[in-house]
């Protein structure tokens, strides 16, 4: 019976006929790799994933961490799948050979832990969160701090965080309050309070790395003077085993609508119930420079919110095919003009409108998990290709795109799951199906890692302007050479490509308009309406790159994947023409409302 967390065949699509990801297993980089051990991490995921993920989602929903007032419990299912992913070596597949990791393609990790997120997004989020603070580290930290903390993340003894938010700040990072106080012998002493924090606290793991922005006094206003601390659940003894308890501990826990499965809690630092060494405070290690902790953060927060689009495409992707399952094997009603109450009823997704919402889902989740796979592909270029110009070209292109990553998969994977839902009718409605959960899990996306409104101030507000707006040029000039190849395979390929040329020009046209007063306000009022249209046109390219990959390919895959492209192009990519009129006219309805009339 074939899998209702991903497709096997799309993925393999994805990975070796489309991104060409076999070839990375030629570079000195990746040359420990062959097709045979990708294929094994793939099988791998997959199988743990159903058998250990999958099983809990229902349970881990309908029982949400509970905090004592002294202790976070958490479900026993939970800690034996994450000794099943650590013992099989998934905690560090996707980590470089220098800290015990395996060093598998960042695009190849990237697929596998699509089937975690799909399996069970609540679980998921402590090895997710995990891989990005041992990243950090490893790009920014010293050496003791990467074999102190990095190595047994990879290992999966330790798990790992990000304190940023605060109740007073919300995304206002700028008005963080924690403060890091000098403790007079080459450390800091950390004081203050960080909100929604996810897996903040548990006794999943033998210790949590808490990666903490603080401010140390004296230092510049705003979020210049931020700077980023590691501040362990459990200090160290000189050994490396686990030592005395740090005085950072959980006020309580928050209840959300979805990922109910992943403790959220409210930390308290130094606020003196432990007191290690006998003194107040939070024991806290600098990373790098003082005041450089935003700029060090965002390696994390980048990578975290294409993680957060990854897990959308998953979490709408499963939905999808447990609607396609139950559209084929529900009987309901008959075909219309057969009006005779004899004939036998028909499985619904003989009805055309179930087959609209069902390829309106195959065209969003199908897409989504094309876009963050081609920049997981980006990834791996940054970290292996032969050149410095083809490096430096992947990290812009990645750095343009990592907003629409986020948000785009985070909207309309949102979207394929309230279809999802609809496909099952009444019954979608009801916890005894899945499709009301993952709705519910994916809807907390668009929050995550940085809001759709803060997205699209990065988008229009920087990406599109930064030095010149090389960003947006490379990746019009990009999507355009796709064009250019599709235009010369004729057919529906060549028509689809002069769509999206059309598209690409809006794209530039547009930014450019939006800018034209030279006034932030005005050009940012509509900020949000350009990354919804520029994501779509992002999407249209990602299918018009799939449709090439497919050309001259016959059966049943490659046409499903034509009338997904199809209806893409033709339901979809229309809706960005209004949008970029209203951002090229400089609508100021948003912008001059009164407060006082809302």
């Amino acid at each position: 019976m074939a899998s209702t967390l991903l497709s096997t065949r799309d993925l393999h699509f994805l990975l070796y006929e489309w991104l060409d990801t076999e070839a990375l297993t030629r570079r000195p980089h990746y040359a420990d790799h062959s097709r045979e051990t990708l294929d094994a991490a793939l099988e791998l995921a997959e199988r743990v994933a159903t058998d250990h993920f999958a099983p809990h989602n229902k349970t881990n929903d309908a029982n949400e961490p509970r905090f004592d007032g002294e202790r976070v419990h958490v479900i026993p299912e939970v800690g034996r799948a994450l000794e099943v992913y650590a013992a099989t070596g998934l905690s560090a597949a996707g980590m470089p050979a220098s800290v015990g990791g395996a060093q598998v393609p960042h695009v190849v990790s990237s697929a596998c832990g699509a089937y975690f997120q799909a399996a069970n997004l609540g679980t998921s989020a402590y090895p997710f969160l995990t891989s990005g603070n041992a990243r950090l580290l490893l790009a920014h930290g010293t050496p003791e701090q990467v074999d102190t903390w990095v190595r047994p993340m990879v290992e999966g003894r330790f798990t790992g965080t990000m304190c940023l938010s605060e109740p007073q700040a919300g995304s206002s990072l700028a008005d963080i309050t924690t403060r890091a106080e000098e403790d007079g012998e080459g450390g800091y002493r950390l004081f203050g309070n960080k909100m929604w924090i996810s897996a903040g606290d548990h006794e999943l793991t033998e210790n949590i790395v808490h990666l903490v922005l603080a401010k140390i006094p004296g230092g510049p206003p705003g979020v210049r003077g931020i700077s980023l601390f590691v501040v362990p659940k459990y200090l160290l003894e000189a050994d490396g085993t686990i030592g005395e308890r740090n005085d950072v501990v959980p006020a309580g826990l928050n209840h959300k609508m979805g990922y109910r499965g992943t403790v959220n809690a409210m930390l308290n630092f130094g606020e003196g119930r432990h007191a290690p060494g006998g003194r107040p405070g939070a024991v806290g290690y600098l990373v790098g420079e003082p005041h450089q902790g935003l700029k060090y953060m965002f390696h994390m927060m980048n990578g975290a919110r294409i993680g957060v689009g990854a897990g959308a495409a998953a979490v709408g992707y499963t939905g999808y095919l447990k609607s396609l399952a139950y559209a084929r094997e529900r009987l309901q009603g008959r075909p219309l003009g057969d009006k005779d109450p004899g004939q036998p009823q028909v499985p619904i997704v003989e009805h055309t409108d179930v087959r609209r919402m069902l390829l309106a889902q195959k065209s969003y989740v199908e897409g989504a998990l094309a876009l963050v796979l081609y920049c997981a592909r980006l990834v791996d270029e940054t970290a292996s290709a032969e050149d410095d110009k083809a490096r430096e070209r992947a990290h812009l292109l990645l750095d343009v795109l990592t907003p629409i990553a986020k948000s785009w998969p985070s909207q309309w994977c949102v979207e394929a799951n309230s279809l999802a839902i609809q496909v099952h009718g009444g019954y979608g409605y009801t916890r005894e199906y899945d499709v009301e959960q993952h709705y519910r899990d994916n809807r907390l996306n668009p929050i995550h890692e940085g809001t759709h409104g803060v997205q699209a101030l990065d988008l229009l507000g920087r990406k599109a302007v930064l030095d010149g707006g090389s960003r947006l040029s490379l990746l019009v000039e990009t999507a355009r050479a796709t064009a250019d190849r599709a235009r010369e395979l004729g057919g529906r390929e060549a028509e689809y490509a002069v769509l999206l040329s059309e598209a690409l020009d809006r794209t530039a046209e547009t930014a450019a308009a939006a800018w034209a007063e030279g006034d932030p306000a005005v050009a940012l009022a509509n900020a949000t309406p350009y990354l919804e249209a520029v994501g779509h046109v992002v999407v249209a390219w990602m299918w018009l790159e799939q449709l090439v990959a497919a050309h001259g390919r016959e059966g049943g895959f490659y046409e499903g994947k034509r009338a997904a492209a199809a209806y893409f192009f033709r339901h979809e990519l229309p809706r960005t023409g209004p949008q970029f009129d209203l951002v090229a006219s400089r609508d100021r309805t948003v912008l001059d409302v009164s407060p006082d009339v809302l």
